[in-house]
């Protein structure tokens, strides 16, 4: 007989909370009672799970009775309020916000690249930010042929990371400006449609956002290594969803494309698109809705003799957040 598990979704109304609903039911995750838990703003929804009209409950200290793994999506703030709650009722927490990534107790978990991890929690996991998880997932294959010094990475993301607003936004923008209207920013800093811009977090006193940050420090702490250097850009893009990344590696020794290609294609998480004669790459459009992290453009870095260049695609959504997620419930 297999087991089944009691789980709760906090922040279940969101783009990342649906997504996970969509992910546990995909992925037939052995889930025995579902529990929806959201802001008393979402108190009263129904939201569908395998047939099943269940309704939202709000988000508290006492929602976690019975609960044996906890998915959170409710925010930074939330999931510092709530999550010890959790802990405290038995429950195994994985979270997607910020809020514990860089705690040296709580494992930050790919499970393509360090799922070994998983077992040195203590009753919380935390979920990489999207854009460290779309690019380790491929680099991971590269690192293990030879080790990975330096990574130059530019980034160009959806609204989706920004949550559902940012997409309503990019949508009611874009009609706005097909018909002769000025687009008017209210939940980004910046009109989107039609436009990108630096990413919508504060800027460091090294230059850097938020954002790059998250990128230079949850990667060495995913592979295991502080000495991997990271120069990170972010930039918003006029997509819906689905993150772009070039990604600029240089390694201990010289990598071939040929063998960089073949153990790309052998890696779990990765699929393939790089093909030269017809210009076809990886596309947010093409990885929207895919489990996989997309990969091509794999060619010499002209500028380095050991470098690689790559360019890839994943569903921020889904890899970058809700199926990582779900994936790690699935370790545990």
């Amino acid at each position: 007989m297999s087991t089944e598990y009691n789980v709760a979704v906090a922040g279940a109304t969101g783009a990342v909370g649906t997504e996970m609903l969509r992910t546990l039911e995909n992925r037939d995750f052995p889930v025995r009672n579902l529990r929806l838990l959201a802001s008393s703003r979402s108190v009263g929804r129904k939201l569908t799970f395998r047939g099943e009209e269940i309704p939202v409950e709000v988000l508290g200290h006492d929602s976690f009775n019975g609960i044996d793994i906890a998915l959170f999506s409710a925010g930074g703030d939330r999931s510092r309020e709530f999550a010890a709650s959790a802990v405290e009722a038995g429950a195994v927490v994985i979270d997607n916000s910020s809020a514990f990534r860089m705690d040296p107790q709580v494992p930050l978990i790919v499970p393509e690249v360090n799922p070994e991890d998983v077992r040195n929690h203590s009753g919380i996991i935390a979920n990489p930010n999207c854009t460290t998880i779309i690019m380790v997932v491929p680099l991971k294959p590269l690192y293990d042929l030879s080790r990975i010094t330096r990574i130059i990475v530019s980034t160009y993301q959806s609204a989706s990371g920004a949550g559902a607003r940012a997409m309503e936004e990019l949508r009611v923008q874009a009609a706005d400006v097909l018909a002769g209207k000025k687009p008017e920013a209210k939940v980004l800093q910046h009109p989107i449609a039609f436009n990108l811009f630096s990413h919508n977090t504060t800027i460091g006193e090294n230059g850097y956002c938020e954002e790059e940050m998250k990128m230079v420090k949850e990667t060495r702490k995913i592979m295991h290594d502080p000495e991997i250097v990271v120069c990170p850009t972010t930039v918003r893009v006029p997509v819906f969803r689905s993150h772009a990344e070039s990604v600029v590696v240089e390694q201990e020794r010289k990598v071939t494309v040929e063998e960089a290609r073949k153990a790309l294609a052998d890696a779990p998480g990765v699929k393939v698109v790089d093909d030269r004669q017809q210009n076809y790459f990886p596309m947010p459009i093409d990885s929207n809705g895919q489990d996989d992290v997309l990969v091509g453009r794999i060619r010499d870095d002209l500028s380095c003799d050991k470098g690689l260049a790559l360019f890839v695609c994943g569903d921020q959504l889904l890899k970058g957040a809700a199926l990582n997620a779900v994936q790690i419930a699935e370790l545990l």
